[in-house]
């Protein structure tokens, strides 16, 4: 039986981890300087909780901004709370880590991206360039994280 370090998985759960940390620092300091975030995260995720109106509006994937307003931001190991105002109707959302699909920051342009793909094979994940990763999820499927370019979002 053969060995091997699962550096994609290493990375994935690194860089979720990374987010959580960012997040702790906002919810303890509030936002420095002119930081704010872009968060797109999969609706349909079994443990995401939004409001009826927003999961109908949004039935695949949302981008949130945490920017001006927002109250209520509560992080823990598996997820964070956070209440955002849409449209004058403050609205309390509960998203896990898993759920995200992009985190960005664009005063400093960071950001970073997870993809699921389905695999129907069980061959080893090859090796990616150095800003991705590829990881096992727990689902089966094989995750992908990387380094997301702001161009993508930029209009």
């Amino acid at each position: 039986m053969s060995r091997a370090i699962d550096y994609g998985n290493l990375m994935h759960r690194a860089m979720r981890g990374l987010i959580q940390q960012v997040l702790e620092g906002v919810a303890k300091d509030g936002l420095p300087g002119q930081h704010h975030f872009f968060i797109t995260f999969d609706t349909m995720h079994p443990d995401v909780e939004l409001a009826d109106w927003l999961s109908d509006r949004y039935p695949e994937e949302m981008t949130v901004v945490v920017q001006h307003w927002f109250a209520d931001l509560d992080v823990t190991d598996e997820g964070f709370s956070i209440t955002l105002n849409f449209g004058d109707s403050p609205e309390a959302l509960y998203i896990p880590y898993d759920a995200i699909k992009t985190f960005v920051d664009p005063s400093v342009e960071f950001g970073l991206r997870f993809e699921t793909q389905d695999s129907d094979d069980d061959d080893p994940v090859e090796e990616t360039s150095d800003d991705s990763a590829d990881a096992p999820a727990e689902d089966g499927k094989k995750a992908d994280a990387e380094v997301v370019r702001l161009d993508s979002f930029r209009k």
